[in-house]
C-alpha cells in the first residue's frame, strides 16, 4: 500500500463542477491499494498518518506535533494510480486492487481512522469517480510512504527465516578456517596486494 501525505492549509474534492468535501489545516492522503495489501497493510498506514510529526508546537517548534496532537482535518482520496507500473511510456495498473473488492477495504480504513481519531475530522472524496483534488500544500510538505512488504507464502516466510539464522551464525563464529587460509595464501603470492578494507586502488583501468 502506498500513501502520498501532504500538509495542507486547506484541500477540496470537486465531482461534476460540485464540491464534495473540502478541509481546513491537516493533511490531504493520495491513497493507493495493491492486490496484495492486507489488513496488517492498512493498520500500519493509519497509525503512520495520524501519528506522522508534520506540524510545529505552541511554541513554534517544528516536526514536534502530528494532526491528532493539533486537532487537524485528514483529507483521504482513494488514488490507483499510485500503483502504477510502467511499461516503455505507458502505464499499467494491474498492480491495483480491484475496484470491487478496494471499496470495501478502502472504506474500512477510513473507518479505522476514524474510530483511532475523531471521525468528524476524516473526511474523503467520492470512490471510483472523476474527482479535481485542489490542494493547497503547505511548506510544501509531501511524503510518501509504503507499508511494509514481505511474503505471505509460509514456505517462503520459513526459508528467509533459516536464510537469516545460518547469516547469524556465520557473523558469531568469525571468518572461517578456509577463508582465512585464502587470505593468507594470496599475501604470500603478493605482499603489495590490498585486501580491499584500506581502499583498493589497484583496479583503476589505464586509459
Amino acid at each position: 500500500m502506498k500513501a502520498i501525505i501532504q500538509r495542507v492549509t486547506k484541500a477540496t474534492v470537486t465531482v461534476g463542477g460540485e464540491e464534495i468535501s473540502s478541509i481546513g489545516r491537516g493533511l490531504c492522503v493520495l491513497l493507493g491499494i495493491s492486490v496484495e495489501d492486507t489488513q496488517k497493510d492498512a493498520d500500519y498506514l493509519v497509525r503512520k498518518i495520524l501519528n506522522l510529526r508534520l506540524f510545529e508546537d505552541e511554541n513554534g517548534r517544528a516536526w514536534s506535533k502530528s494532526v491528532m496532537d493539533r486537532d487537524f482535518e485528514v483529507l483521504c482520496v482513494s488514488q490507483f494510480t499510485l500503483q502504477c507500473i510502467l511499461k516503455a511510456n505507458k502505464p499499467d495498473f494491474h498492480s491495483a486492487m480491484p475496484a470491487e473488492l478496494a471499496q470495501p477495504f478502502y472504506n474500512s480504513i477510513l473507518e479505522n481512522m476514524r474510530s483511532t481519531y475523531k471521525p468528524e475530522l476524516i473526511k474523503d472524496g467520492e470512490f471510483g469517480a472523476y474527482m479535481q483534488v485542489h490542494i493547497q500544500n503547505d511548506g510544501p510538505v509531501t511524503i510518501e510512504l509504503m507499508s511494509p512488504s514481505g511474503p505471505t507464502d509460509p514456505k517462503q516466510l520459513s526459508k528467509q527465516e533459516k536464510q537469516q539464522q545460518r547469516k547469524e551464525k556465520t557473523r558469531s563464529k568469525g571468518p572461517s578456517e578456509s577463508s582465512r587460509e585464502k587470505v593468507a595464501s594470496r599475501s604470500r603470492q603478493d605482499p603489495n596486494a590490498s585486501s580491499g578494507a584500506d581502499g583498493d586502488v589497484s583496479s583503476e583501468r589505464e586509459t
